[in-house]
């Protein structure tokens, strides 16, 4: 159990001393970049969904048209 005990009491040195928290100012542009990124990504996403949708649509049309 004093392991434990041991492993409790480094974590908290560590969360409390050692880790380099970020400030507000450094939080809100990384959710911007995030947010940025996220909306780009999802943008291409649905811009390959909508091309393979419509490659599809015309391969079926041409396999349905023999």
């Amino acid at each position: 159990m004093s392991k434990f005990g041991a492993y409790i009491a480094e974590t908290k040195d560590e969360l409390f001393n050692k880790v380099t928290w970020p400030t507000w100012s450094e939080l809100q542009s990384s959710a911007i970049l995030v947010a940025v990124a996220s909306t780009i990504i999802g943008l291409l996403v649905w811009g390959m969904d909508l091309g393979f949708e419509v490659l599809m649509s015309n391969a079926y049309k041409m396999v349905n048209g023999l």
